[in-house]
């Protein structure tokens, strides 16, 4: 196991200001979707999750989750080595909650979209106009759920090799 490079105060200050809404991805996004004339309300406290963006008009709701807090099974997210324990149980937790609040809404009428940090940053990135039009499409579909992701490792480098 590694040590920490700060102490165990000054660590639970810095993950204590990591923000839960208005990050970077959250606000391209809302961005990209206002610029396509989309209308949205941010956080609605009254519905399972706050979701981020909620389409009242489409009956639809979106989360812009982040890889490392959500334990998503992707280039960005590992285990950290310091408190393994810890961790372990928190993400766990994290994904057991998402999993409750998706039933929730599902059950409630809602579609869900999600998009995924790795779908914006990283080796596996999409380009912001394709997740743009991703959403926008499947908001004016009947699809119950979207899952947007990073591109695949092979699909990219198959892109480069192409070139």
């Amino acid at each position: 196991m590694c040590a920490d490079r700060v102490s165990t105060a000054v660590r639970s200050k810095i993950m204590a200001s990591i923000k839960g809404k208005d990050t970077k991805p959250e606000l391209a996004i809302r961005s990209s979707l206002h610029r396509r004339g989309l209308r949205f309300r941010l956080h609605r406290r009254d519905l399972p999750g706050k979701p981020d963006l909620v389409f009242p008009k489409h009956r639809a709701v979106l989360f812009v989750h982040g890889c490392f807090w959500h334990g998503h099974d992707c280039h960005l997210f590992s285990m950290p080595r310091s408190r393994r324990d810890f961790w372990q149980q928190k993400i766990t937790r994290n994904r057991e909650r998402d999993a409750k609040q998706r039933a929730a809404l599902i059950e409630s009428g809602w579609r869900i979209a999600t998009v995924w940090e790795c779908a914006l940053m990283g080796r596996t990135r999409m380009q912001p106009d394709e997740i743009g039009e991703s959403c926008t499409a499947w908001l004016k579909s009947e699809t119950a759920e979207l899952d947007l992701r990073g591109l695949l490792a092979e699909s990219i480098s198959t892109e480069k090799n192409e070139r």
